[in-house]
């Protein structure tokens, strides 16, 4: 069901869960620091247990109420990087749910950028769980229609329109003067090394879990198959009946419907999601993707793509 402000305000207030705009997607939010509506996130969800959620704050003031520690390295991140799609994984206050944290001695924190996710933070006061508001493993939500499509209309919905990074956020962990990274995002390796000073140094740490590390995620229903280049799509396509196609700039397959993303990593990224989900709804028998360059600026997109394709022996 769609809410207004003050509607989700209430909700939220009360314990209740709510799906909310953010500029990476539509998130289901509820109070991190209410344990039966953090369980109510994961009923939702249906999501493992183990998979933490990420913790949205207001600003980089809160980090503490959270996190044991704030070093300056992450303080520089933070800096960089707030409000924006971008998660710092942390070492976690004894007081934090273990929900929340998925047994994990770290927290997962975020500064969104989006407005309205920045008026529900400051009117309700609260910190917000909020992972993808879909079932676990499919497509990501970038539109309030997309999470009504998903999780049904009993779920409290605040329309923000459509998201504008399109794809979940990047996660660094950080532990004293080192980091490193957990998931791609539009704030790219080379943007953090620029900033930290410094190369992950990742060969005596134990990665902490953190949202969208499955091998299997971001999946629509259909089955997806990847190609390197277009040629070998097209090829691909001669012989398919029931398909659908993802190109990547101009062009127009002739038997099969085709639906076209820009030729740079953030338009694509935008609309990635929402492209999906424009074509997993044809019910084709098979979705056939274009893939972008092996590039850095273009590796979260790879990630989605990979993740999204899995299949499962």
């Amino acid at each position: 069901m769609q809410v207004n402000l003050a509607k989700a305000v209430a909700l939220l207030n009360s314990g209740k869960v709510v799906a909310i705009p953010t500029e990476t997607v539509y998130g289901l939010a509820a109070d991190a620091r209410n344990e039966d509506a953090l369980r109510e996130i994961y009923a939702i969800k249906q999501r493992p247990a183990d998979n933490p959620l990420i913790v949205h704050i207001a600003s980089s003031e809160q980090v503490l109420d959270w996190a044991e520690t704030f070093s300056p390295l992450a303080q520089k991140l933070a800096k960089a990087f707030w409000p924006g799609p971008f998660t710092l994984v942390l070492p976690a206050k004894s007081t934090v749910s273990s929900i929340v944290r998925a047994g994990e001695p770290t927290v997962a924190l975020r500064v969104p950028a989006h407005p309205v996710a920045q008026q529900l933070l400051q009117q309700t006061g609260l910190a917000l769980a909020a992972p993808s508001a879909n079932k676990y493993t499919q497509l990501s939500p970038t539109t309030a229609q997309h999470v009504k499509n998903g999780l049904g209309a009993h779920v409290a919905v605040l329309d923000g329109g459509a998201c504008q990074v399109g794809i979940e956020s990047t996660i660094v962990a950080v532990n004293g003067d080192q980091w490193q990274l957990l998931r791609l995002g539009m704030i790219a390796e080379m943007d953090v090394k620029a900033v930290a000073g410094l190369a992950a140094t990742v060969e005596k740490q134990v990665c902490p879990k953190a949202p969208g590390q499955h091998l299997l995620h971001y999946s629509p229903k259909t089955p997806m198959q990847l190609f390197s280049s277009r040629q070998a799509l097209m090829q691909a396509a001669a012989t398919e009946t029931n398909c659908a196609a993802l190109l990547i700039g101009e062009g127009k397959m002739t038997n099969s419907p085709t639906f076209n993303l820009p030729n740079n990593p953030a338009g694509m990224a935008e609309k990635l999601y929402e492209t999906l989900h424009q074509m997993d709804a044809l019910r084709m028998t098979k979705l056939l993707i274009e893939t972008p360059p092996k590039s850095p600026a273009w590796l979260a997109i790879h990630d989605r793509l990979g993740r999204a394709s899995y299949k499962i022996d």
